[in-house]
């Protein structure tokens, strides 16, 4: 079977980077960082989380609990025993145009008994974080990027993800047509052989691409492609390469491509991006 995560974390990756390892106690606010989401593992201890306006999230037991995308929170915990917490950024390459940032919802918990096969990763972080070991620091933000690929893992195992790329990814028929995209953009992929990698007949194919991924191929072929010249863009690279990498006929085609989806020719958009 491909893999269905090597070419998302390939092109597009992520960096995590510890910065709580002990308890909270009473009010702490986590303001939003740009192109920064938060994964948090709540050990021992009670804790309501607030988003906003929206009612308090309770968590009472051992949690898992990722912010894809910059979101303001706050933690309420008793204020003289507080909760156990270990916590990182996590750096989207992208920022929040990130495949993976956008394929999840706003924040997502999930209590760590569900989770038993990432059991062995959870039992190599708290170890490390309550050791005194040199590389700890590395250590642990190398263990927070491994434990996002198991979440994922398990997310899309349980049926976690409804719609969108990662729902895709975890269709059994879907994922070989997004894999067979992923991997070669530069690729002219028509239906009819989109529809062959997902071993579906043509309109079979387009109908459930649509209902599960929430667009048509075409659409994300696109989007796909698009997100890779943005991560070019990013890096200095010259557009008629870029052109050719992801299958566009050349540099015009590209900008148009990319104006129809960005609203911003490509050096506009670069110069946008790079600003303080």
């Amino acid at each position: 079977m491909a893999d269905r995560l090597a070419a998302l974390f390939t092109h597009f990756a992520v960096r995590a980077e510890t910065f709580q390892s002990g308890p909270l106690c009473g009010v702490n606010s986590l303001e939003p960082q740009a192109g920064r989401g938060q994964l948090h593992l709540v050990r021992e201890g009670g804790v309501e989380v607030h988003h906003g306006t929206a009612a308090p999230l309770r968590i009472d037991e051992p949690s898992l609990l990722l912010y894809p995308r910059p979101l303001a929170h706050r933690f309420v915990t008793d204020p003289s025993c507080g909760a156990q917490f270990l916590c990182a950024h996590m750096g989207f390459d992208g920022g929040a145009g990130h495949p993976i940032a956008v394929a999840l919802p706003d924040w997502v918990c999930l209590p760590l008994a569900g989770l038993p096969s990432c059991e062995p990763v959870l039992t190599l972080l708290f170890a490390e974080a309550e050791a005194t070991h040199c590389g700890r620091q590395l250590m642990l933000n190398r263990l927070f990027e491994v434990l996002l690929i198991w979440v994922l893992r398990e997310l899309m195992s349980q049926g976690r993800v409804e719609s969108g790329m990662l729902a895709g990814l975890a269709h059994p028929r879907l994922r070989g047509a997004l894999v067979a995209m992923h991997d070669a953009p530069q690729r002219d992929w028509p239906l009819e052989a989109l529809a062959d990698a997902a071993v579906m007949s043509r309109t079979v194919f387009a109908n459930t691409f649509r209902d599960v991924v929430g667009c048509t191929p075409g659409a994300y072929l696109q989007r796909w492609r698009i997100g890779l010249v943005q991560k070019g863009l990013r890096e200095g690279r010259a557009l008629k390469h870029l052109a050719a990498d992801v299958g566009y006929g050349g540099e015009a085609a590209l900008s148009r491509a990319f104006r129809t989806h960005t609203g911003q020719s490509p050096r506009e958009w670069r110069k946008a991006a790079s600003a303080p």
